[in-house]
């Protein structure tokens, strides 16, 4: 057996005593503790170090999204992600996603568990597409997963993002259709 195929079987295990479903003011412990480790980092996402719980629970749990957790059997929250629509009106059509992983539980498929739920997910609330408008280009694993899924690096936001141990480093757009434009429905005309 290949290094890729154990891999591939571990994630498989793995991602079985894993569930994902709807978030609830109950996971918000978790929730922080995950939020909070990943921005204390400074190396993912632009929020700064020291961002309140209170700003955390707006961004997961605002009107506009729809967030998720990955639990463990013991219902421990080991990821989250959230959908929005990556504008508003006529640009509704487009999804956004974020997404954090607990350390702990990173290379455990957690990743790529909440991934394939999201797009599931965003097909089942009838986006169109999916966009992230800031993916870090350092985040070699994020980079990767988010082409594995299938989604194509757009655009190129040159050092836009300022690393905590790199410095400025690029951030990507990266797009992928969740539906073949053929089988959209026709946009109601004026």
């Amino acid at each position: 057996m290949s290094q890729h195929q154990i891999q591939n079987q571990t994630e498989i295990q793995t991602q079985t005593s894993i569930r994902v479903r709807p978030a609830a003011a109950s996971d918000m412990d978790g929730m922080w503790t995950i939020f909070d480790a990943v921005i204390e980092a400074g190396e993912s996402y632009p929020f700064a170090p020291g961002t309140s719980r209170a700003a955390c629970a707006d961004y997961w749990f605002n009107p506009r999204s729809t967030s998720f957790v990955a639990v463990d059997a013991g219902q421990r929250v080991l990821g989250m992600y959230k959908l929005v629509p990556n504008q508003m009106d006529l640009g509704a059509h487009v999804a956004n996603a974020s997404y954090m992983v607990s350390p702990a539980a990173r290379g455990a498929g957690v990743g790529t568990l909440i991934g394939r739920h999201s797009l599931d997910e965003a097909r089942r609330q009838g986006y169109l597409a999916m966009q992230f408008n800031y993916v870090i280009s350092s985040n070699q694993a994020a980079v990767a997963l988010w082409k594995k899924l299938g989604f194509e690096i757009v655009g190129t936001l040159p050092k836009s993002f300022l690393h905590a141990r790199l410095g400025y480093v690029d951030a990507y757009v990266m797009y992928q259709l969740l539906i073949e434009p053929a089988a959209w429905p026709a946009p109601a005309c004026r």
